[in-house]
């Protein structure tokens, strides 16, 4: 879709034509709808009209009932923040006194909008012109207020009360990267923005070695999802806090400079499963002593203690009992107590649970969960009971 097609889908007519390709899809083939239109418009306004319904109804899961109003690109869709991490990116950065903001890469203006929705002054740039229009439309589509121009990152310059924010692309034509040379605009224009007020994204995995000294690194995970980190510029934080997990929608934190001192020691009464989020911030010895619990490994990311604990951050499993944990001993263990249907739990060890599953060769009448683990070392089988799911 170029420029000039998707300013006649923003007309009155391109308009009705998106209304009808709307009401008539899943009524008429894809194949019969696309023919009948192109009688009487022209192929290529055709062809972006039925893309964007279809795109509609793709982003609903990021961005709620908006999306039905909002225009998309196949590839700035798969790449835009979700609307509840932008919100709480939006709220924390309006909770920290900033009041204007220049989006760097804005993309379709999935930040844009959350920052404009919280009442901040906005203005986004981007390289591509088509996703220049997009996120101006957004923004009208939207009743929201901001401004949207074509320009390059390194041409840039934010006045002095403004704060950059840049989510920066992180796919080629090869699929997404997975390393922070291969990032546009690159590490190295983003490290030197996050020395002042500055807020970047940066992938999930990226090594904790690789941040920027002085700079809070946040995992935020939405429903179970960790999209990316945040990283908050030293302009804008304390510099006591390097690491934060955060869980949406509750907006839930756990701060630490570096993992904490906790105590190891034996499996107790219940084996603690941290959310993910807090595992990619390196934070589950942080949470351990939180929760006055224990590891059974260091280098285990299980939490165990005698009382059951209720924290969001976590999965508390009742210990039911010890299990062989070699294998044939552990299909003798199971098959003795009736176990068809198993779930098993398993980090840091080089155990795939599918291909365990199969080799157990269970078939007896009840189900079991049983979590796989290091104790001081040594591999150990646990038989667990699920909590209920939230």
């Amino acid at each position: 879709m170029d420029v000039d097609t998707f300013r006649t889908l923003l007309t009155p007519s391109g308009q009705a034509l998106l209304a009808e390709v709307h009401r008539c899809a899943g009524v008429e083939s894809d194949h019969a709808l696309g023919a009948r239109l192109r009688e009487s418009h022209d192929g290529d306004l055709v062809a972006a009209a039925v893309t964007q319904n279809h795109m509609r109804g793709l982003a609903f899961d990021r961005f709620g009932t908006d999306a039905g109003r909002m225009y998309f690109t196949h590839d700035a869709l798969r790449q835009a923040t979700g609307a509840r991490v932008a919100d709480h990116r939006a709220h924390r950065m309006h909770g920290l006194g900033v009041r204007r903001v220049v989006d760097i890469g804005c993309g379709l203006g999935g930040d844009l909008l959350a920052l404009a929705r919280d009442g901040l002054e906005v203005r986004g740039i981007d390289t591509d012109p088509v996703l220049v229009e997009i996120a101006r439309a957004n923004l009208d589509a939207l009743g929201l207020s901001g401004s949207v121009e074509v320009g390059d990152a390194r041409d840039v310059t934010a006045s002095d009360d403004e704060v950059v924010f840049c989510d920066p692309d992180r796919r080629t034509v090869r699929g997404r990267v997975a390393g922070l040379d291969a990032l546009s605009p690159s590490w190295e224009l983003i490290g030197s923005m996050l020395s002042g007020r500055a807020v970047a994204t940066v992938f999930a995995g990226v090594s904790h070695a690789d941040l920027p000294e002085g700079v809070e690194a946040e995992w935020i995970s939405d429903a179970g999802d960790v999209g990316g980190v945040t990283l908050w510029g030293r302009g804008l934080t304390d510099g006591r806090t390097s690491r934060r997990a955060t869980l949406l929608p509750g907006g839930e934190s756990i701060v630490g400079d570096d993992d904490a001192d906790v105590p190891t020691g034996e499996v107790g009464r219940h084996l603690l499963e941290p959310d993910e989020v807090i595992i990619r911030a390196g934070l589950t010895a942080r949470l351990a002593t939180s929760l006055g619990g224990w590891l059974p490994d260091p280098h285990m990311h299980w939490i165990s203690t005698d009382d059951p604990m209720d924290t969001p951050f976590a999965r508390t499993h009742a210990v039911l009992g010890e299990l062989p944990f070699r294998t044939p001993k552990l299909r003798i263990a199971l098959h003795d107590r009736g176990i068809g249907t198993l779930t098993v739990k398993c980090r840091g060890l080089p155990i795939v649970p599918d291909a365990l599953i199969a080799k157990l060769r269970l078939d007896g009448p009840n189900s079991a969960t049983v979590v796989l683990t290091r104790v001081a070392g040594e591999g150990r089988a646990f038989l667990v009971e699920e909590p209920a799911r939230r």
